[in-house]
């Protein structure tokens, strides 16, 4: 009986000392799978988020080339806010316009000083400044078109930009189209003396 009973305890204290070990083993291997999960995440973030040794240097940032104004867009996008600002000073008249067409006035003034029918002195005094200022603001018209159209024709701009250079050309092309009519008085015709 002492036998089978020292044998039983052997036995299973073998059984337990084997559970333990594989335990242990599958504790390890299980130790082991998490260490490398965390070597391979740990590699992963230090990929994705640059070390501060991996930074390069600013030799390597100066050998790279910037990006060119046609690359970014910058020009275009100018070009298509000066076709509009173009356009809309094209619409309300410009200071130089004011001054060309003030000195006409001055001009005919002087022109007709000595004397001169009535209907002279409209034209000179008043219809030779209509007409500066719509030559003037006509040039500016037509500078809002060129440029406007221009920036069209550049290729992948992006939306915005064609979208100003779009209004610039159409404000131009109505700030044109009533310059041609106030210079050659087809909106209003020059007042008469009645004679």
């Amino acid at each position: 009986m002492d036998t089978k009973t020292t044998e039983k305890t052997a036995t299973s204290k073998t059984d337990e000392v084997a559970a333990g070990t594989s335990a242990e083993a599958a504790g390890t291997t299980r130790d082991a799978e998490t260490a490398a999960d965390a070597g391979t995440v740990e590699d992963t973030a230090a990929e994705l988020l640059d070390e501060p040794g991996d930074e390069p240097d600013d030799d390597e940032l100066d050998d790279e080339e910037a990006p060119s104004p046609e690359a970014t867009g910058i020009g275009a996008a100018a070009a298509a806010v000066v076709s509009a600002a173009l356009s809309a000073v094209a619409l309300t008249g410009t200071w130089t316009g004011k001054v060309v067409a003030e000195r006409e006035t001055l001009i005919g003034q002087i022109k007709t000083s000595a004397g001169g029918t009535p209907a002279q002195q409209i034209n000179e005094i008043y219809g030779d400044a209509w007409h500066s200022t719509a030559l003037v603001n006509g040039v500016f018209a037509l500078l809002a078109v060129i440029v406007g159209v221009l920036v069209l024709t550049l290729p992948r701009r992006p939306v915005r930009v064609r979208a100003v250079a779009v209004a610039g050309a159409v404000l131009g092309g109505l700030g044109l189209l009533l310059s041609v009519g106030t210079y050659f008085d087809l909106f209003l015709s020059l007042p008469t003396t009645g004679s």
